[in-house]
């Protein structure tokens, strides 16, 4: 095999495996549910993505409410909520996946799509993760829990909203009815 053509392949594995490196879409990741389950980012395409790493004993996590009342409010116009639960910050995500499912459950009455704890920073960084820092015009690490990403129905960053940003605030609440509007 010429070098050429071992170099394309790689790109195509590493496409199919859900790397970042050549993704040109959040649907072209597979990550696992809170219940350890495969899930197909594709299965989210012509869908707006409010995409958010949470943790449920940050002073942020009152944000469970808000992101669960815009996914009441505008699922039926496309809009899912994605939440990523991450323990990077102040350990405060240090729940079992049935712990962490439990509190939302139990206290936000979360019903959006919860998956499986990642690192959204550093050397085991989920490629999730990667891809959205790359697409967003702010390229930076992810500064604390609760940051929010809102991918087009195209698979492509839109926005990116800091901590402070509450899912319900004029600017996030624009950009995702502009994109619904799509």
């Amino acid at each position: 095999m010429k070098l050429w053509q071992s170099v394309l392949m790689g790109l195509a594995i590493g496409v199919a495996g859900g790397s970042a490196m050549a993704a040109e879409s959040i649907h072209e990741f597979k990550v696992k549910s809170l219940d350890g389950k495969d899930v197909n980012l594709a299965d989210y395409k012509g869908k707006v993505l409010l995409v958010v790493n949470v943790a449920s004993k940050c002073g942020a996590t009152p944000q469970y409410e808000q992101l669960q009342a815009l996914h009441d409010k505008y699922s039926e116009k496309g809009l899912v909520v994605l939440g990523f639960p991450c323990n990077q910050f102040g350990g405060q995500e240090p729940g079992s996946a049935a712990e962490i499912r439990e509190f939302c459950s139990e206290t936000y009455k979360v019903k959006f799509p919860l998956f499986s704890k990642i690192d959204v920073n550093g050397d085991n960084q989920s490629p999730v993760y990667d891809f959205l820092k790359k697409g967003a015009e702010d390229h930076a690490n992810i500064g604390w829990n609760f940051e929010k990403f809102v991918v087009g129905k195209d698979g492509k960053v839109v926005s990116r909203f800091k901590t402070r940003t509450k899912p319900d605030a004029e600017e996030v609440v624009k950009v995702i009815e502009t994109e619904l509007g799509k």
